[in-house]
């Protein structure tokens, strides 16, 4: 390794800096020190990283850079070690036991002195650490788990849920007090809730679902002497249940969210309320809380108000039971629910007219592919197939994203804190390589350097019917920031909203929990203080310095905070940081299960051939999703033929020197599957011919001459460059995982669930006393016409506490 010495006086003080970070191990052997100061990362060689583990927090120097040019740093001291346990598996050599951790960040073999207990050779464990390792000794273990083989059916699951911290056993006082609840609703929790039991209330969620956030009932109302609709969205109650730093709310806090795997879900609340006293099962009551809302026929947020109530569900129904009473109100389908059909429609009606504003606030709506694998009865994959996404989906989905604005709004108009789903515009880098991108495929649009939402569907509309419509929009989407939670609320760039929260599911997401309170809280008239909960544990120092400086409040706002105001600040600043690092937690393990599988399933396609399309393009290959299996594998640049390429970030492509050939996203390929890694969740292709060249500039691959010796690179030279090239995929590779998600809305599953219509003679919050309902009016919107703060109530009757009656 060469270190390049910087004998500058400006650097001098830097290279004699102490500081602190947390170690990222790679699966070479070297690491990086993610600094807590948000500055960049320092680079650990693999004789630095002997003595640390991955996740250790680390007091560092830096003594110089490396031949990149980055910090390298010498450790001083470990300042805490987060790990205690690794899984992974039994290997004998000469004798000696060891654990191969299965996450390949961990860059040593963990020596078992005790030998492997009650394992056998190749079988998956769980070791305690007993000895850190050092300069010159591997860290040592004892087996405390034995798991089973690595092809036992579920096994993919059960390693993913240690590798990735994800919590999977709940504590015993957690359990202890759900087990204390009731089965059932009780007379005493119905007081002071508006009966909504004769409201023909219904879930609408997919054939596998277990736990039912949500339920949605609608009906025509007038407007004025408009016409509009009445849209009713009741969520489960899980803060009467799960009460404020209890012990079911701390385990709850410590997940943030429910895990999702095929065939399995981790849940965040005990089984007992996710699929029993807080799920909306039908026929049976169940507590909720209501988001009542008037909607116009032009989709604008009229009027709005919040209330508990106590429902009962009058029935269960499936994305594709309501899809095809939508498409056929003559249908078998629709014959067995002859008196739900009305309201079916009614809410066709409000998604239709909730879809046409939100073309208007220009909201981006891209056409990607999610896909589903489906299993037998032993765990083994049958076929990989597209998730099938019907107006059913985003009937619901509309609903849910009026409900969580309007519980935005609701928390803005009271001055509240309260976690908001904030979603960052692009930044300046990402637009230049979009532009680009465009430009090589000829696309004629423009994108300003402050771009909105807008923008992004425009282009979306006008490439919907190209061939390479999906890779364009797959791109547009790469472009994109993640969504994250913060009591700042900064706007939802993707959705065009100025406010919008997570209200729709607080069985399977904490923030969603949270905001439950922070609303009840506002109608009761009370203040709302967060529990004494943990510091983020999970939280990754490099998730966490990114998220500190994309929403910081200004320095006005923040000197003119008292301390108390900036205490309760930091409490939901952490909180925010801990949910948004635990969902991205989960998403983690829940692809890494996804890859487990799908290098499973193609084990048995090995030596085949297949047509597949470019879906990614790095400095070190291109990724290539085939066609007919939706599996994605690599094509390494060393495949591409005996040309140098050169990888061209803005245009996304490689291009050979000599032959002028480019490779693209949407460019078609015959390939080869050449390898299947199941430890590394990779899968390799070979080039086995180019079939077209759809969106790309430069010689037609059939027709490029074969592979010559160009003139000013020796084959030394050409050889050098490739082992640099494929030194830097070995650097990236393993953390290449494009994520294609910004927000739920854009992605299958629900974002959040609509609002249910109450009919004229059921009880409404205007006409009970104990309600305290509070509601808000939503005038004209400004340009994303999200509601504004006027003050209003839908009134059926006589005033109640809290309520208004609309003008």
């Amino acid at each position: 390794m060469y270190i390049k010495k910087n004998t500058s006086r400006n650097n001098s003080r830097e290279f004699q800096k102490e500081i602190e970070g947390q170690v990222q191990g790679h699966r070479d052997g070297h690491g990086f020190v993610l600094r807590s100061d948000g500055q960049s990362d320092i680079y650990l060689p693999p004789n630095e990283m002997r003595a640390v583990l991955h996740q250790d927090k680390v007091r560092v120097r830096i003594i110089g850079q490396d031949r990149k040019g980055r910090p390298e740093g010498h450790v001083l001291e470990i300042v805490e070690r987060p790990v205690k346990q690794l899984i992974g598996r039994l290997l004998q050599e000469s004798g000696v036991w060891l654990l191969a951790p299965e996450d390949k960040r961990f860059g040593q073999d963990v020596l078992l002195p005790q030998g492997p207990g009650e394992g056998k050779s190749g079988q998956v464990v769980v070791v305690a650490l007993t000895e850190a390792p050092a300069l010159y000794g591997q860290p040592v273990g004892k087996v405390i788990e034995v798991l089973g083989e690595v092809d036992d059916p579920g096994m993919e699951i059960e390693i993913a849920v240690r590798k990735y911290s994800v919590p999977h056993v709940f504590s015993a006082d957690c359990l202890a007090a759900a087990e204390a609840l009731p089965d059932k609703v009780m007379a005493k929790d119905r007081k002071g809730r508006v009966d909504l039991r004769d409201v023909p209330l219904v879930t609408i969620d997919g054939e596998d679902a277990r736990d039912f956030d949500d339920a949605v009932y609608c009906e025509s109302a007038k407007i004025g002497r408009a016409k509009g609709w009445r849209l009713l969205v009741a969520i489960a109650d899980v803060s009467h249940y799960v009460q404020n730093g209890n012990a079911i709310d701390v385990d709850a806090y410590d997940r943030a969210t429910s895990v999702y795997f095929p065939r399995r879900v981790i849940p965040m609340l005990p089984e007992k309320l996710s699929n029993g006293l807080c799920s909306l099962n039908p026929k049976v009551d169940r507590l909720c809380l209501v988001c009542d809302m008037l909607i116009t026929a032009d989709g604008d947020l009229h009027a709005y108000q919040f209330y508990p109530a106590v429902m009962n569900s009058h029935a269960r129904l499936t994305y594709t039971e309501v899809a095809a009473i939508l498409s056929n109100t003559r249908g078998p389908e629709a014959a067995q629910r002859a008196d739900l059909v009305p309201h079916l429609l009614d809410l066709h009606g409000v998604y239709s007219a909730l879809l046409k504003a939100r073309e208007a606030r220009g909201a981006v709506d891209f056409d990607t592919v999610e896909t589903k694998i489906v299993s037998d009865e032993a765990g083994r994959i049958e076929k990989i197939v597209p998730s099938q996404r019907t107006q059913a989906h985003r009937l619901i989905e509309e609903c849910m994203l009026a409900a969580n604005v309007s519980a935005g709004d609701f928390i803005l108009h009271n001055q509240r804190l309260a976690l908001f789903r904030v979603h960052e515009k692009p930044s300046i880098e990402k637009i230049e390589i979009l532009r680009a991108y465009l430009k090589a495929l000829a696309i004629p649009a423009s994108i300003s350097d402050h771009p909105t939402a807008a923008e992004f569907q425009a282009i979306a509309k006008a490439t919907h019917d190209r061939p390479d419509a999906l890779q364009v929009h797959t791109m547009l989407l790469r472009s994109m920031m993640q969504a994250m939670y913060t009591p700042e609320n900064i706007g939802h760039f993707g959705l065009a909203y100025e406010a919008y929260t997570h209200f729709t599911s607080p069985i399977r997401r904490y923030p969603d929990l949270l905001l439950h309170r922070v609303i009840k809280a506002i109608l009761a008239d009370k203040p709302y203080t967060l529990p004494a909960l943990p510091t983020p544990g999970e939280a990754q120092a490099k998730l966490a310095k990114r998220l500190a400086e994309r929403v910081t409040a200004p320095k006005s706002a923040q000197a003119t905070r008292s301390r108390v105001a900036q205490a309760q600040m930091q409490g939901w600043e952490a909180a925010g940081l801990h949910c948004s690092a635990n969902e991205r937690r989960a998403d983690e393990a829940s692809r890494d299960v996804e890859a487990w599988l799908k290098c499973k399933y193609m084990r048995d396609y090995l030596g085949e051939e297949f047509s597949g399309t470019v879906s990614a393009v790095t400095s070190f290959g291109l990724f290539v999703t085939l066609e007919t299996m939706y599996v994605e594998g690599l094509v390494h640049i060393s495949e591409l033929g005996g040309d140098y390429y050169r990888f061209d970030e803005m245009r996304q492509e490689l291009r050979g020197e000599r032959t002028g050939v480019r490779y693209t996203i949407g460019t078609r390929m015959q390939v080869q599957v050449s390898r299947v890694d199941l430890d590394a969740r990779r899968i390799d292709f070979c080039l086995v011919q180019e079939e077209s060249k759809e969106g790309k500039e430069g010689k037609d691959l059939a027709a490029a001459p074969p592979p010559q010796r160009g003139p000013g690179r020796s084959r030394a030279a050409r050889r050098t460059a490739a082992l640099l090239q494929q030194q830097e995929q070995e650097e990236m590779v393993g953390a290449f995982i494009p994520d294609t998600r910004f927000d739920e809305a854009l992605a299958f599953g629900k974002v959040g669930k609509a609002e249910q219509r109450i009919p004229s003679g059921a009880k409404t919050a205007s006409t009970h006393k104990a309600s305290g309902a509070q509601a808000v009016k939503a005038s004209k919107a400004s340009k994303s016409k999200s509601p504004s703060r006027a003050s209003g109530a839908a009134k059926a009757g006589k005033n109640a506490a809290g309520s208004k009656k609309i003008k």
